[in-house]
């Protein structure tokens, strides 16, 4: 009988290990997604500014074209 449970203990430590390592490994992995999904997040925004920007330029461009236009005719 003991040396049923001293087999079982071992079999459940050894299981116990191996699900740690497990999720150790997961716990990487989610760390390095935030870590991805953190830099695309800012890679957006700076894009989303731009995108801004260079639309509100455009349409200052083109408010002094038409502008110019006007005072021509």
């Amino acid at each position: 009988m003991k040396e049923q449970l001293e087999k079982r203990l071992a079999e459940l430590k050894a299981e116990f290990a191996s699900g740690q390592k497990v999720m150790a490994d997961l716990e990487a992995k989610q760390a390095n997604l935030r870590d991805t999904l953190l830099r695309i997040s800012g890679a957006i925004q700076i894009l989303e500014e731009e995108i801004s920007k260079a639309s509100k330029e455009e349409d200052n461009s083109q408010q002094a074209k038409d502008s110019l236009n006007f005072h021509n005719i």
